[in-house]
């Protein structure tokens, strides 16, 4: 039977192949940093999602290192039977207080976190809502649910409020969005998504993984940015990328939501625990996070040097001030061979092509860290212009 099957599936990745929108993987040799060595040289890494430059900070490492002694590794054991210590426990306690939200449930990634979110909350009798680019997960998870299933244009308030008053008939009504649209590096409008809501009676839940730990005054979020914090229902995140960049997802939300969670959602019912290294060292990154301001401040400027310079070289960016800077490049072919040029000139970013991206919007994701210094981000760009030819 595999015969024919394996000749398929040879065609399809032939024509991916040919189409320019093959992904290979490359081996790092290094620890995850600012410049990490792929393929035995020395580069440049911009396309981690290491906003912080955490996931190799010495006091994250050590904290690692005395959980490991105390913890253990893992938990071989799902959270309801014997999965469950008191470093999970303690971890959910600070996000919420992080995030100023009522309770947290622990996931094993983000992914895991929308895809446990809507078949447990949301039936038949209920509508969903969703920005048309949000993030695979919330994709994948509303798909899971029965829900009645709407879809209204990216950022467009109008076109959200006439699909609120299409669900206007549902037991619930659901608005869901990315906080920040991580293809893009734009942000969700949240004070007008919550002012809607309020007038439809609407819930409102956000994926902030592009945003918690940097974005916000104080790092927590574009609930925080936006000044609607006590107005979301439901934030999903991760601890795979500002905080830290291992691994792990949550739900942080109202009680009653994350008491249904820890009954229903499958995911986390038949998923291993986290394991209790990256619990406590997820610890230790609150911490940071909440007596320092350092990082988010390096960051801020890094992102405002790369756009500004890259603008006055006549790149095409989308506009914005998140530290992910799409650099526009259209054809997907163009935009892998672009990506080659630029690792050969010590540069590591990847060309993003259909189906990460739409047809003909190829481009080259830029992603700046609290890791890099003002020099290696003018080397980035002057690896820009000569690799533009």
């Amino acid at each position: 039977m595999f015969t024919n099957v394996r000749e398929q599936l040879r065609t399809t990745l032939d024509e991916i192949t040919e189409a320019g929108l093959l992904k290979p993987e490359r081996v790092i040799t290094t620890p995850q940093n600012s410049q990490v060595s792929v393929a035995g040289r020395e580069v440049l890494n911009f396309c981690a999602n290491n906003y912080l430059g955490l996931a190799d900070n010495p006091a994250v490492v050590e904290a690692a290192k005395e959980a490991l002694d105390r913890w253990g590794f893992g938990m071989a054991s799902v959270r309801f039977i014997c999965g469950t210590q008191e470093v999970h426990k303690e971890l959910e306690t600070r996000l919420s207080d992080f995030l100023g939200m009522e309770d947290t449930v622990l996931y094993s990634s983000c992914f895991d976190a929308n895809g446990g979110v809507f078949e447990t909350i949301l039936d038949a009798q209920d509508a969903v809502i969703s920005d048309a680019l949000n993030h695979a997960s919330i994709i994948d998870g509303i798909r899971l649910s029965k829900a009645q299933r709407f879809r209204y244009a990216n950022r467009d308030m109008a076109e959200l409020e006439a699909r609120l008053k299409e669900a206007s008939d549902a037991r619930r009504r659901l608005i869901v969005t990315d906080g920040v649209f991580s293809m893009d590096g734009y942000l969700a409008p949240l004070r007008d998504i919550c002012d809607l809501a309020e007038r439809y009676d609407a819930m409102v839940m956000v994926d902030d993984s592009h945003a918690v730990g940097f974005v916000g005054p104080t790092g927590r979020g574009t609930p925080e940015l936006h000044g609607v914090t006590d107005r979301i229902d439901i934030v999903t995140g991760t601890l795979g990328k500002a905080l830290g960049g291992a691994s792990g997802g949550y739900v942080s939300a109202r009680k009653e939501i994350c008491e249904l969670l820890r009954q229903r959602s499958r995911p986390y019912l038949f998923s291993n625990s986290l394991s209790p290294v990256i619990a406590a060292a997820s610890l230790r990154i609150l911490d940071l996070l909440e007596t320092s301001s350092e990082a988010r401040e390096r960051l801020r400027s890094n992102t405002a040097r790369f756009r500004s310079e890259m603008a006055k070289a006549g790149f095409d960016i989308l506009p914005g001030d998140h530290p992910i800077v799409p650099v526009m490049i259209g054809d997907a072919a163009q935009a892998s061979a672009m990506a080659d040029r630029l690792l050969d000139l010590g540069i590591y970013v990847i060309g993003f092509s259909y189906p990460v991206v739409p047809h003909g919007q190829a481009r080259i994701r830029v992603q700046l860290s609290a890791a890099h210094s003002p020099e290696d981000v003018d080397r980035a760009v002057q690896a820009f212009i000569q690799a533009r030819g």
